[in-house]
C-alpha cells in the first residue's frame, strides 16, 4: 500500500513496485538548519500533503526513464533544498533544528500502480478514498522528523498518467516554500543545470531567538473530527468578479476590498449557513497569513521555512448573516491589514514566553481556516511532460472548516476552493445557490 497512510482497504488497489531513499547528489557534509518561532508551533501538526495529478500515455510507456529522471533532478534539487533530506533533532540546549549529515539524510521515495483507476477519476471534485491512499504518510505528525524523512514521495502508475503525493514536514516549511521547492524540482527535471532562485535558509534573519521546546515523551493525541466530506468548488474568473462586485456594492468611502476578502466572507457566509448555528452562536474566521513582507525588514521571497501566522477574527452568526457581506469582509480585512511587524513581535515575544503546541482547535469555535493561496502557480509544476491536470492537498491537516484555496487550472483569476465539512453541512453548502453563484 502507499506510504504508511493508515488504512488497509488500499491493499487492494494499490501496489508497491518499488521502496528507497533518495540522497542529495553531492556529498553536504554536517549541514544544521535551526527551527525558530515562526516553525515550533507546527511540530504537533501533520505532514502538510499535495498532489499533483498528470495525464498522458507518455507517463506510463516510458515509466522507468521518466521517474529515473526526476529522482535524478531531486537528488540535484536537495542539494539547494538540503533541510528537506534532514532530519529533527534537539541540540544540546534543548532547541530543535534540522541536521543533515551521513546519519541523517535522505528522502523517501515509493513508486506504485494502480489497475483501473484513471487521471480524471482521482481529479473528480469530490475527494475519493483512494486519492488519499496515494499520497504518503497520512496520519503522520510532524513530531516524527526524528525518525522519519521530513520529505515523502509516491510515484503511481494509473492506467493513463502519473499521480505524484508528496507529504512535507511542516514543522519545517510553509506552503510558500513548499511550491519554491516544487518549482525548483521541476525546473532541473525540465534540464536546467541550477535553478534560477535559490533558497534562504538562514531562519535567524526572520527571528534570532532560541527556544527550548518540552516535547511529549509520547506523541499527542490530536482532536478527532467527525466524519467529514471533503469537496473542490471551482470559481471562474466571472464568477470571482461577481463575488467581489457585490461584496464592495455597499460600499461608499472608495475602499475596496480584495479578492481573497471578498471571497474569504462569501465562504465564511456560506459555510455557516450550511451548519444552521443559532444566532447567537460565535463564529470564527481564520487565516494563515505570510509574514514575509510583514516583517522589519521584510524577509524575501525565497526565504525557506515557515513565515506564516495565524490572524482570528470572530463575530455572532446572527451579525455575519444578518448584514451585507462587507460587515464580515471588513472585519476580515482589519485584521489582516493590523497584523504588522509590531503585533507579529508581540505574538512571537507572548509565545517564546510559553510556547503552546497547536492543535486544530485552536483554530476557533465554528471557524473556517483558510491555508493556501491562489497565488501559489501550481500549474506550472512541469517536469518535462506538461502541466498537472489537477492539483489536490491529501487528508492531513484537515478539519470540519478548513479550506484550501488554489489557482484556477485555467489561469488568471479562477479560484478553486477545496472545503472540508461534517458531512451535513457539506450537503446543505452543495445546495447553497448563492454560494455556488448559480444566480448569477
Amino acid at each position: 500500500m502507499a506510504i504508511e497512510n493508515g488504512s488497509k482497504k488500499a491493499d487492494k488497489m494499490v501496489k508497491v513496485t518499488k521502496k528507497d531513499m533518495v540522497l542529495p547528489s553531492k556529498d553536504l557534509g554536517r549541514r544544521e538548519c535551526p527551527l525558530v518561532t515562526f516553525d515550533l508551533p507546527y511540530v504537533t501538526f501533520y505532514y502538510n500533503q499535495k498532489l499533483l495529478l498528470y495525464k498522458g500515455n507518455s507517463f506510463i510507456d516510458d515509466w522507468e526513464e521518466m521517474v529515473g529522471n526526476m529522482k535524478e533532478a531531486l537528488g540535484e534539487v536537495l542539494v539547494d533544498f538540503y533541510p528537506l533530506a534532514g532530519r529533527l533533532e534537539k541540540d544540546k540546549e534543548g532547541v530543535l533544528r534540522v541536521v543533515c549529515d551521513v546519519k541523517n539524510v535522505g528522502v523517501e521515495v515509493v513508486e506504485a500502480v494502480v489497475d483501473g483507476v484513471g487521471i480524471d477519476e482521482l481529479g473528480e471534485d469530490e475527494s475519493s478514498f483512494l486519492l488519499q491512499e496515494i499520497v504518503p504518510y497520512t496520519g503522520v505528525l510532524n513530531l516524527e522528523g526524528f525518525r522519519r524523512p521530513l520529505l515523502a514521495v509516491q510515484f503511481t502508475k494509473v492506467k493513463d498518467g502519473l499521480a505524484i503525493g508528496c507529504a512535507f514536514n511542516h514543522a519545517i516549511l510553509d506552503g510558500h516554500s513548499t511550491w519554491h521547492f516544487m518549482n525548483s524540482w521541476a525546473e532541473i527535471c525540465r534540464g536546467s543545470g541550477s535553478i534560477s532562485i535559490p533558497p534562504l535558509h538562514d531562519r535567524t534573519k526572520a527571528r534570532n531567538t532560541r527556544v527550548k521546546l518540552d516535547l511529549p515523551s509520547d506523541l499527542p493525541q490530536l482532536a478527532k473530527s467527525p466524519p467529514m466530506r471533503e469537496k473542490i468548488f471551482r470559481f471562474s474568473r466571472s464568477a470571482i468578479d461577481e463575488i467581489q462586485s457585490d461584496v464592495n456594492s455597499s460600499l461608499s468611502n472608495g475602499s475596496k476590498f480584495s479578492t481573497f476578502q471578498s471571497l474569504g466572507v462569501h465562504i465564511w457566509r456560506a459555510v455557516t449557513r450550511a451548519r444552521h448555528l443559532n444566532t447567537e452562536d460565535h463564529t470564527v474566521f481564520t487565516v494563515f497569513a505570510d509574514c514575509r513582507k510583514r516583517l522589519d525588514p521584510p524577509m524575501p521571497e525565497n526565504y525557506f521555512g515557515n513565515l506564516i501566522q495565524a490572524v482570528f477574527t470572530v463575530t455572532a452568526t446572527g451579525a455575519l448573516l444578518g448584514n451585507a457581506p462587507a460587515f464580515g469582509a471588513s472585519m476580515v480585512q482589519k485584521v489582516i491589514e493590523m497584523h504588522d511587524s509590531k503585533v507579529i513581535e508581540v505574538r512571537n515575544k507572548e509565545w517564546e514566553a510559553s510556547p503552546k503546541l497547536f492543535q486544530w482547535k485552536d483554530a476557533g469555535i465554528n471557524c473556517v481556516a483558510v491555508g493556501s493561496s491562489p497565488r501559489f502557480q501550481v500549474y506550472d509544476i512541469d517536469f518535462g511532460c506538461g502541466r498537472p491536470e489537477a492539483v489536490r492537498s491529501g487528508r492531513n491537516n484537515k478539519f470540519d472548516g478548513m479550506v484550501y484555496l488554489y489557482q484556477g487550472k485555467g489561469g488568471g483569476r479562477s479560484i478553486d476552493v477545496e472545503i472540508s465539512l461534517e458531512a451535513q453541512a457539506m450537503n446543505n453548502l452543495e445546495k447553497d445557490k448563492e454560494f455556488l453563484m448559480e444566480e448569477h
